[in-house]
């Protein structure tokens, strides 16, 4: 309210932000907002939690064993270290490398057959079911490992089977195959839209109850990517070689499955691929077995025959004195015969272009200790560079580098052979030749003797040879039946049986914390957007005289009548200024009479006071009516006009 003098004075100022504690008593007066807010956030939240599946983590703990810090070979293996066969090394970051290899998840879900899923329906979601609660288990035929499918099974209490709700989803698209139903029974092949079928009865399997199940075939690939991603491969403790392995999943017991056969599928390739360097060896044993038993037949033979023809039953008393000079000599060209045998045989492996990529033979009779060196540590590479090419590419830089090393160490191995094919053709040229000083004083000796001991000496070289490749072949299967695992298990999978998500306590907190922001936000904003002056607050930043302020009075009553306008009831429209009363509204508006008084002075002859707002009933007739009578019960002439001839709202309080 203000004279219409000054109303040009009117002075717009920056506007404040709704204060905190103003805030607070206005969130105070909705307080059912919040109730109503809160009970429906929370009620979804409480949906969201039904509906969603409960996942559960389970982990386990595996050693690592590294021959460098005392873990790499049993105690029970010490016995056979002599023989060079169960030496390994192994590097933890690798190791957790290989655990999250999709091949060994791929493998994982082969064997557990995971690419099936099985549903139960539930009130809220459906429940997977799997293992020990599974009553049936559905083989498909002539379906690619690249599709996916899901259809619905219904076991009747007869062992009946309905399979329907068929849908195939593959790369061009999803195809739907409407209500189509394939009927049979148990252990039947059924054709199918997505191909034979076999339902076969499971653990979990009681005759004469009737099953409803959901059905879902994911894709080879999909179910790869879909369970590497819920698989966790951490490093236990940087000061250990001990590494975690978790798994989330709906399903306890089939994460249990997942992380047990992972571990096993591990330790079976680790073995195969420790024991490539002896099936390598046993491979170059048994060929070189097979030659041998066919020259030492041979030779037998030729033995027998010849006794045959000349009638020789012990030529061996007639020519003992000479064997007995020439025992030591036999025995040197023997041993030599034996490593030039096995050191050209080599050569001839390392120059096949076929062996390339192959590993070398790794018991041999060579007694050089910096070759046997050299073809441990070129199989050693050999292996990294073959475990590489397996996880990715022969173009892998990587591959090349280690291509370009086994070169070059090849080519010092042929170097260190041929070196050593030369030391030993000298020490049997020098023991030839001593042989035959020896020989030359037996020419008196029967030509049969000398012939036999020809033959004999043959025989024993290969008979020695035989036998002593038939010593390697044992040790070999030996190592192969001996290899031990790689890891030991320190903690089985297990886990804690409450579930990880959803997180019921952080869910509900964000529901009761979402709650009270909604109506407190809404509230706000609503202030923040009100224009309307509701207090001496809202206008102090004013240029404006302000004069004074009326509390309210009464009940907002309002009506809307058929013209569409608001109009006060008339329990508002009354006379509240009475003499001699000092209730707060009085004392309002005596104040308002005293400043109104103030502010136009006692020099002024005439006083009009005109009060006016952007819409009806906002209050004047209520305030000027009562401003009147204020004035009047000081002995003031006052003279109400109403300046509206439609409403005449002032003839109300006649």
């Amino acid at each position: 309210m203000m004279e219409n003098t000054e109303m040009n004075n009117l002075q717009d100022q920056p506007e404040e932000g709704v204060n905190l504690m103003d805030l607070l008593h206005l969130c105070l007066q909705k307080w059912y907002w919040f109730a109503v807010s809160v009970v429906i956030v929370l009620a979804l939240a409480a949906f969201y939690l039904l509906r969603t599946p409960n996942d559960y983590s389970r982990s386990a703990t595996l050693l690592i064993k590294d021959d460098k810090q005392g873990g790499g070979i049993s105690s029970e293996m010490d016995a056979f270290s002599d023989m060079g066969l169960f030496k390994s090394s192994s590097n933890v970051d690798n190791e957790i490398i290989a655990f999250k290899s999709p091949s060994l998840m791929t493998e994982v879900i082969k064997r557990l057959q995971l690419e099936m899923n099985y549903f139960t329906p539930g009130f809220f979601h459906d429940k997977v079911v799997y293992g020990k609660t599974l009553p049936v288990v559905v083989s498909m035929f002539d379906f690619s490992s690249e599709n996916s499918a899901v259809f619905d099974l219904q076991v009747a209490s007869d062992s009946s089977v309905t399979l329907s709700g068929f849908v195939l989803m593959d790369k061009d698209g999803e195809v739907d195959f409407g209500n189509k139903e394939v009927k049979g029974h148990l252990l039947d092949t059924l054709p199918t839209p997505l191909g034979k079928m076999i339902v076969s009865p499971a653990a979990a399997f009681v005759p004469g109850k009737e099953y409803v199940i959901s059905v879902s075939r994911t894709s080879l690939y999909g179910a790869v990517m879909s369970y590497s991603k819920r698989l966790s491969v951490s490093l236990a403790d940087k000061k250990a070689t001990a590494i975690n392995l978790s798994f989330q999943d709906n399903s306890i017991a089939r994460a249990d499955d997942v992380l047990n056969t992972l571990i096993t599928v591990y330790n079976e390739n680790w073995v195969e691929d420790k024991n490539q360097i002896a099936v390598s060896t046993s491979l170059f044993i048994n060929e070189r077995l097979r030659v041998i038993e066919r020259e030492l037949g041979s030779v037998d033979k030729n033995i027998s025959s010849y006794r045959s023809q000349n009638l020789l039953v012990d030529e061996k008393a007639a020519s003992s004195l000479y064997l007995t000079e020439s025992s030591k000599i036999s025995a040197d060209i023997l041993k030599v015969n034996n490593q030039l045998y096995v050191t050209e045989y080599i050569k001839k492996y390392l120059v096949d272009v076929n062996n390339r990529n192959q590993l070398l033979p790794a018991n041999s009779v060579i007694e050089s200790g910096d070759l046997a060196s050299q073809i441990s540590e070129y199989n050693t590479k050999m292996l990294q560079r073959n475990n590489l090419v397996a996880n990715s590419s022969e173009q892998n830089p990587l591959v090349v580098d280690i291509d370009q090393a086994l070169v070059a160490m090849r080519q010092a191995i042929i170097s260190s052979v041929d070196n050593q094919i030369v030391i030993l053709n000298e020490q049997l040229r020098s023991l030839q030749r001593t042989a035959e000083k020896n020989t030359s004083r037996i020419a008196a000796s029967p030509t049969q003797a000398k012939y036999l001991l020809s033959v004999e000496r043959q025989q024993k070289v290969k008979e020695a040879l035989y036998l002593f490749l038939l010593q390697k072949r044992e040790e070999n299967e030996l190592s192969q039946a001996f290899t031990a695992y790689n890891t030991r298990i320190v903690t089985p999978p297990g886990g804690s049986k409450l579930p990880i998500a959803p997180k019921r306590n952080m869910v509900l907190l964000a529901a009761l914390m979402l709650g009270i922001a909604i109506p407190m936000g809404i509230i706000y904003l609503l202030e923040m957007m009100n224009t309307k002056v509701r207090g001496r607050k809202d206008i102090e930043n004013m240029t404006v005289p302000f004069i004074g302020e009326i509390p309210w009075f009464g009940e907002q009553k309002r009506f809307v009548s058929f013209l569409g306008r608001k109009k006060v009831a008339g329990d508002d429209a009354k006379i509240v200024v009475e003499a001699g009363k000092r209730t707060i509204i009085n004392e309002a508006f005596r104040i308002l009479r005293t400043n109104l008084e103030f502010m136009v002075g006692k020099d002024k002859g005439c006083e009009v006071i005109l009060m006016t707002s952007f819409n009806p009933g906002s209050g004047k007739s209520f305030l000027v009516m009562n401003l009147a009578v204020s004035l009047a019960l000081k002995k003031k002439r006052v003279l109400v006009i109403d300046g509206d001839l439609r409403h005449a709202s002032a003839s109300v309080y006649v």
